[in-house]
């Protein structure tokens, strides 16, 4: 559940319009499925880490507007109560998303459960804060083996079943922090939703000729848990040198958690409109504060871009002239 801002942008101090944010939101928004809309309502849905966050959001919404729905958890009681739903539509799984055969057992369960998969979302994932040097290689990887890893294997056993289907949307749910980076503190959080934001861009262009979408989700600050201490892991040896770190990660858990602008309901009523949309994006940046920072992060590419572009484009072999 990776819902995490680079930083909370103000708009009007960096003068980036994000107007247009909104508006596409909207236009978007059209296609959102309500109960009338029966041959999308009949969609299943396969989403990871839904017992809490977006995951859990977005599950509960899809399920009170008619949907099928097998959501994952570590936790199965934990998942069964979060979401309070017993009906035959929802189809509650215990995954251990670093396992392939625990995966590919619940693409099974679910296939035999409603004969199909029509949305994958890869929420699950967690929060890892410290500086480079000082999380320790173990906490490096375990970072990634959830929110990379866990995706991949994912993909990896239900792309067989949309390839036979020729149709399915895969969200993968990365954060604007894989995008901007740039950040003190969000080093290795930050590379393992650049990572998702790479991977995802490769599957769009991969699964294209077999009518399957792919989708990067990249999220801002939403009211959600994510900053609480079940989902922020942080560094077991901090060192007292990074005072910018420490500052960043008090900020974190004391002032910004809980103080979200961002609201999960509405998240996942614009994930529901683009799984609905005929011609869903690639990108898709969640809130006002991440496309104020996707905005500013295209805007400082481009500038380093042509402040160095005649050196860096003279780089070419020279054309031989007059062979002998």
């Amino acid at each position: 559940m990776a819902f995490f801002a680079i930083t909370c942008l103000n708009h009007a101090s960096i003068g980036l319009n994000t107007a247009n944010c909104g508006q596409h939101t909207a236009v978007a928004l059209q296609y959102q499925t309500t109960s009338k809309n029966k041959h999308m309502n009949n969609k299943v849905w396969y989403i990871t880490g839904a017992s809490k966050g977006l995951g859990l959001a977005l599950v509960k919404k899809l399920l009170n507007n008619g949907y099928k729905v097998a959501a994952t958890s570590r936790n199965l009681d934990e998942l069964k109560t979060a979401v309070g739903n017993s009906s035959t539509d929802f189809l509650p799984l215990v995954v251990n998303l670093t396992n392939e055969e625990s995966v590919q057992q619940s693409i099974e369960n679910t296939l035999a459960h409603f004969g199909r998969i029509d949305v994958v979302v890869n929420n699950a994932g967690y929060g890892m804060l410290g500086a480079l040097e000082e999380l320790t290689d173990a906490e490096a990887r375990a970072n990634f083996e959830i929110n990379v890893f866990g995706s991949l294997n994912v993909i990896r056993k239900v792309m067989p079943q949309l390839r036979k289907q020729q149709s399915g949307h895969i969200f993968n749910i990365a954060s604007i922090g894989g995008f901007t980076g740039a950040f003190p503190g969000f080093g290795i959080y930050c590379a393992t939703k650049f990572a998702v934001h790479g991977f995802t861009e490769s599957l769009a262009a991969e699964a294209k000729p077999f009518g399957i979408h792919a989708t990067v989700v990249s999220p801002g600050y939403f009211r959600t848990n994510f900053l609480n201490d079940t989902s922020l892991s942080v560094p077991k040896n901090a060192m007292v040198e990074y005072a910018n770190v420490r500052s960043v990660q008090d900020a974190h858990q004391h002032s910004i958690n809980a103080n979200q602008p961002g609201d999960p309901e509405k998240a996942a009523d614009v994930m529901i409109a683009v799984a609905n949309h005929p011609n869903p994006p690639v990108q898709l940046f969640l809130g006002a504060d991440a496309c104020a920072a996707a905005a500013q992060k295209i805007e400082t590419v481009q500038k380093d871009m042509l402040e160095m572009q005649s050196i860096a484009t003279a780089t070419g072999f020279k054309e031989s002239v007059g062979a002998a």
